[in-house]
């Protein structure tokens, strides 16, 4: 049984605090419990922060025990105000639902909810239980067991009672209250005893512990009230916010974060967070972790962590079919082969590169190439131009040219990929992405 879930979590670095260090261990031991952790519908898709909590209730039910995931369709109509330094837009019921719905099919690829072993994981929405509360219920059934000078003391809320010339609108401060009744809720009626989720919200999880336990004043002492588990905050090992690039946030579907943009993510995480990211977002095991690192470190130009971590990670989010594309457009951009790539492929692979446009009826007569190298700023002059292409300095669209032929060089409509572009390249790396429309 699941008796070395914190184990699990501890040589993974996720484990940052319990509420009851001494007792949750051997609770843990004595038979499959229940843990929930909650996500906040903003949006329809996810980010790969959301996928630390989406990892710690995998490892949980790997462990045996049984996850709940809780989608906010109720407390995403306020907004967690935890980490912000302003009150969320408020957004319909009807943009929440959907986001809610929309956010479903990720879970899936990290948690299994179809296990025939008695734990599969369950998924259940706030706003069923929180759309039906009275105000006058939650105000004497959960207001009435909070001290609002304990509430100002909170991480969350004092950052902005100073920080922020707004203040705490009331509708922010009653947050607390409602994902306090959650776990109240959850542990009445699906017997969920544990909370997980990010340091931030610790404060969170004591509160609902606490209002747990005076619902319970009569119960039998030896009956749990309800325990708490966080995990560290993910940043870079320089210190840097993670999750984000400089074209945005990276998420967990492709329609936000196309695969290929997800893969070199991954790829391109430093030598110091790789081991790291590693045993947090993978499920590889600690001696195979540890041998990556120990190969990486004999070669560390061959980037070996990095290149598991993103093949597991572009593998578990996107599928197996969707990887090999990725890998084999990484073929093709390092190997010369871009014709073949697919057009959704290829526009994401050169979705960064430096690009131009131009007009599509420039190509009916032909455009010298060494003036368009000149012009995209591959090369300084037209007579730079052609000593690179007279060199072999030069590809077009993956294919190298090289003589007096590639000098006399002219592009029209055949050399078009797709239809709309054409691809150069001077070296190994310096790439322009021509538009043609």
């Amino acid at each position: 049984m699941s008796a070395h879930f914190l184990d699990e979590l501890r040589w993974r670095g996720m484990l940052h605090q319990t509420t009851a260090d001494e007792a949750l261990p051997a609770y843990l031991a004595g038979g499959m419990r229940t843990c929930y952790c909650g996500f906040d519908p903003t949006s329809t898709s996810l980010t790969i922060g959301n996928l630390v909590p989406m990892m710690l209730l995998a490892h949980w039910q790997r462990c045996g025990h049984k996850p709940i995931v809780l989608c906010g369709g109720g407390t995403g109509l306020i907004g967690d105000p935890s980490g912000k330094e302003a009150e969320r837009s408020l957004q319909t019921r009807e943009q929440v639902q959907a986001n809610v719905a929309a956010q479903r099919q990720i879970f899936s690829r990290v948690i299994d909810f179809d296990s025939g072993a008695g734990n599969a994981a369950i998924m259940v929405d706030n706003a069923d239980w929180l759309g039906k509360l009275g105000y006058l219920d939650v105000l004497r059934d959960v207001g009435k067991h909070f001290s609002v000078n304990t509430m100002i003391q909170k991480d969350s809320v004092r950052e902005r009672l100073h920080n922020r010339e707004q203040g705490v609108s009331y509708t922010e401060f009653s947050y607390m209250l409602l994902q306090a009744y959650d776990f109240l809720h959850l542990r009445t009626n699906y017997d969920c005893t544990v909370q997980m989720a990010g340091s931030d919200q610790y404060g969170n999880i004591v509160s609902g512990i606490d209002l747990i336990r005076r619902h319970m004043a009569d119960a039998p002492e030896s009956e749990p009230r309800g325990y708490g588990i966080t995990a560290p905050l993910i940043t870079k090992a320089d210190g840097t916010k993670f999750g984000k690039t400089e074209t945005g946030t990276v998420w967990l579907t492709a329609d936000r974060t196309s695969p290929w943009a997800f893969y070199q993510f991954w790829l391109n995480a430093s030598d110091e967070d790789a081991g790291r990211f590693l045993r947090i977002y993978t499920f590889l095991d600690q001696p195979t972790i540890e041998d990556l690192e120990t190969r990486h470190s004999a070669a560390p130009h061959e980037r070996i962590a990095q290149h598991m971590l993103a093949s597991e990670l572009t593998c578990m989010m996107h599928g197996a079919d969707e990887l090999a594309r990725v890998e084999a457009a990484a073929a093709a951009l390092f190997g010369g082969g871009v014709r073949d790539l697919e057009e959704d492929m290829l526009e994401a692979v050169f979705a960064d590169v430096e690009s131009s446009n131009h007009n599509r009826t420039a190509l009916d007569g032909g455009v010298p190439l060494a003036e368009l190298l000149a012009d995209t700023g591959l090369a300084k002059s037209r007579r730079e131009a052609r000593e690179f292409l007279k060199t072999g300095s030069v590809s077009v669209n993956g294919e190298k040219i090289s003589g007096q032929e590639a000098v006399d060089r002219s592009l029209a409509a055949a050399d078009l990929l797709h239809g709309r572009t054409i691809l150069l390249r001077r070296g190994k790396k310096a790439w322009h992405c021509t538009r043609w429309g």
